[in-house]
């Protein structure tokens, strides 16, 4: 590769080091760890092709700040859990940024497709739900209390399951990414499709509106972290299908990174909507301004913490001036 090719390639990156280690107190452990390994893999390729070359002296002194950055600021251990959600979480949102839109979009999809097949051929519901559940819940309207599958259970019982079920799906999203990122399209697909079945099945019979007052008291903190639960899967995926200039190994270990801050992220946001699930949701004759509280705040807070708050921080890195080898 020529060199003018190597510094166009990586010349983004180059300068998203600069940025961040011009202010080393805000900057992770873990992510100095990140840019140090990039940095000198591309710092080798450099020696090895351009060793009299301003490029080489550059990534040189940029190897040698993050090495400094990194060992001054792993003696700083304290706020840690602070500094992880303030700082590093945010970041790890931002480099998936991609990732979540995928996912987000193969989940409105797969919604999509449940409400279209569930419409078209009532056996669709059953398939999907089960009988089981679709006869309770057929019987719970016809009583005049269509969501009261969330009235019957003991509240902690049903946290402990609820809790745990969800943290299993969110984990499965991740690790799942493994596979080609196909096995957390395999899972973020079949919700995508369970949510677009359930919600029709509620339409059909003139309770849409009512039901959903309810179900998405919890179902918004659920869905959207089951969608950035596979952001986080798709992380590892496509690090494992698309390395770019870093060997398969490498790319691996730096999605992986990512996609784990990402799933312990979302793990007490996911305890959350399993509270709110099996102490909130079973008040279904709450007031309905409550209710759209709950649900629009719900939301609010997920759009602002995993894109809009990394988005504000973060795309100036990728805007920066000109870089300089000099």
């Amino acid at each position: 590769m020529r060199e003018a090719a190597f510094l166009k390639r990586n010349a983004d990156r180059w300068r998203e080091f600069e940025t961040v280690l011009n202010d080393p107190r805000r900057a992770a452990p873990d992510r100095l760890a990140d840019l140090m390994v990039q940095v000198t893999d591309d710092l080798a390729y450099a020696r090895t092709h351009y060793p009299a070359s301003t490029t080489t002296q550059f990534l040189n002194g940029l190897a040698l700040r993050a090495h400094s950055a990194i060992y001054r600021n792993r003696r700083e251990r304290s706020n840690r859990i602070a500094r992880f959600l303030r700082d590093e979480a945010p970041r790890a949102f931002w480099e998936a940024r991609r990732e979540l839109l995928l996912a987000a979009v193969v989940f409105a999809i797969a919604a999509a497709i449940g409400v279209l097949s569930s419409g078209r051929d009532d056996n669709f519901a059953r398939l999907i739900l089960g009988d089981s559940y679709v006869n309770m819940t057929l019987e719970n309207i016809r009583n005049g209390d269509p969501l009261a599958v969330y009235k019957h259970s003991d509240s902690l019982s049903m946290f402990l399951f609820i809790a745990f079920n969800n943290l299993k799906v969110a984990m499965l999203c991740f690790a799942f990414g493994i596979f080609a990122s196909f096995g957390t399209l395999f899972v973020i697909f079949q919700n995508g499709l369970m949510v677009g079945v359930f919600q029709n099945f509620f339409h059909r019979y003139n309770v849409l509106y009512e039901s959903a007052l309810v179900i998405w008291i919890h179902g918004t903190l659920e869905m959207t972290s089951f969608i950035v639960a596979a952001a986080a899967g798709f992380s590892i995926g496509n690090a494992m299908l698309f390395p770019g200039t870093y060997s398969r190994g490498d790319a691996l270990r730096m999605g992986a990174r990512r996609g784990l801050k990402i799933l312990v992220t979302l793990m007490p946001i996911i305890v959350l909507a399993a509270f709110f699930e099996s102490y909130v949701t079973r008040h279904t004759d709450m007031p309905e301004a409550l209710s759209l509280t709950i649900i629009v705040g719900s939301l609010a807070f997920m759009l602002w913490y995993t894109v809009l708050l990394p988005a504000r921080r973060y795309r100036r890195t990728s805007h920066s001036q000109p870089l300089t080898t000099q």
